[in-house]
C-alpha cells in the first residue's frame, strides 16, 4: 500500500509539473501572439503612410503632393485602428502609450511591449517600402542616397526639419502637434462627453491625424510619434544612408523622439484639468439622465390624460 500511494504522489507531481509547463507555455504563446499583431498594426499603418511619401517624392509630383502624404498617413492610422482597435488598442504611437500609462489608463508593464512592437513595425514596414520603391529610389536620386539636397530620398521614412526651423522651434512644433493629437483623442475616447460613435473611432482618429498634417505638418513632416521616426531612421542608416540621418538638422533625431513625448502628456493634462475634472459625478450624471427622461415622458403622460373627443 505504502509503494502505491508513494507512486501515485510521485505521479500527481509529475501531472502538476507539466501541467505548469503548459500553463506557462501558452501564456508565452500568447504574449507572443499579441506581440506579433501588435506589430502588424503598426505596420500596416506605417506602409500606407511611408508608401504615400515614397509614391510622390519618386514621382517628382506626378503621383501626389503634400496632401496625398497626409491623407496616406491619415487613412493609415484609419485602418490600424480598424484592424487592432478591438484586440491590443491599436496603440501605434508611443506618446500615446506612455501618456496612457502615466494618466492610469494602460498598465505599466505593457508599456515595454507596446513600444517594442511600435519600433519593430515602425522597422519592418521601412524595409517594406524601401524593397517595393528600389528602383524608384534609385532612378530618383542616381543611387546616391542623401539625406539633404534637391535628390534627397531619407525623408521618405524619416522626418526632417525645414532649413528655416531651429531645434528650440522644432522642439515647440513637435510638442504642439502631439498635446493637440492627445488632447483630441481624450476627447474621441471620453463617454462622459461627446465620443466617437462606436464603430467610428478608426475614422474619427484617422481624420484627427489628417487634420494635423495639413495644419500643423510644414515645419518638420508632424511626426508626433517617436516610434514612428526612430524606427524608419535606424533602417535608413542601415540600408545606405548612414550615420547622417543622426547628424542632419543639427542632430535632428532627438527632437521627434523626445518632444512628442512631453507634448503628449502635456495634451492629455490640458483634457484632464480644464474638461474631464468637470464632469459631473455619477449620481449627478445618472440625475440628470432621470430628469432628461422625465420631461421627455411628460408631453405623452398630458396627451395620455386628454379626452378622446378633444381634437390635437
Amino acid at each position: 500500500h505504502q509503494k502505491i500511494k508513494n507512486w501515485t504522489n510521485l505521479r500527481g507531481n509529475v501531472l502538476l509539473s507539466e501541467i505548469n509547463y503548459c500553463n506557462q507555455f501558452s501564456h508565452c504563446l500568447c504574449g507572443c501572439l499579441f506581440l506579433t499583431g501588435c506589430v502588424y498594426v503598426v505596420f500596416i499603418f506605417k506602409v500606407f503612410g511611408l508608401g504615400s511619401v515614397a509614391q510622390v517624392v519618386t514621382g517628382r509630383g506626378a503621383f501626389g503632393e503634400y496632401l496625398s502624404v497626409n491623407v496616406g498617413f491619415g487613412l493609415g492610422v484609419a485602418m490600424g485602428v480598424h484592424i487592432g482597435g478591438r484586440v491590443s488598442g491599436a496603440h501605434m504611437n508611443t506618446a500615446v502609450s506612455f501618456s496612457m500609462c502615466l494618466f492610469g489608463r494602460l498598465g505599466w508593464r505593457m508599456l515595454p511591449v507596446y513600444i517594442l512592437s511600435q519600433l519593430i513595425g515602425s522597422f519592418l514596414a521601412a524595409g517594406t517600402i524601401y524593397s517595393l520603391y528600389y528602383d524608384a529610389i534609385y532612378h530618383y536620386c542616381g543611387g546616391n542616397l542623401t539625406v539633404s539636397g534637391p535628390k534627397a530620398t531619407a525623408g521618405i521614412f524619416a522626418t526632417y526639419p525645414a532649413p528655416y526651423l531651429s531645434l528650440h522651434a522644432g522642439f515647440l512644433d513637435q510638442v504642439i502637434g502631439t498635446a493637440m493629437l492627445l488632447l483630441c483623442l481624450m476627447a474621441l475616447s471620453d463617454q462622459r462627453n461627446q465620443p466617437a460613435p462606436s464603430g467610428g473611432e478608426p475614422i474619427a482618429v484617422g481624420l484627427l491625424v489628417l487634420l494635423i498634417g495639413v495644419s500643423l505638418g510644414s515645419n518638420s513632416g508632424y511626426a508626433i510619434n517617436p516610434s514612428r521616426d526612430l524606427g524608419p531612421r535606424i533602417f535608413t542608416a542601415i540600408a545606405g544612408w548612414g550615420p547622417e540621418v543622426f547628424r542632419a538638422g543639427n542632430g535632428w533625431w532627438w527632437v521627434p523622439v523626445l518632444a512628442p513625448m512631453v507634448g503628449g502628456v502635456t495634451g492629455a493634462s490640458i483634457y484632464k484639468v480644464f474638461v474631464e475634472l468637470h464632469h459631473p459625478s455619477p449620481c449627478e450624471h445618472r440625475r440628470e439622465l432621470e430628469d432628461k427622461a422625465e420631461e421627455e415622458a411628460a408631453p405623452l403622460d398630458m396627451q395620455k390624460n386628454l379626452s378622446p373627443e378633444v381634437c390635437v
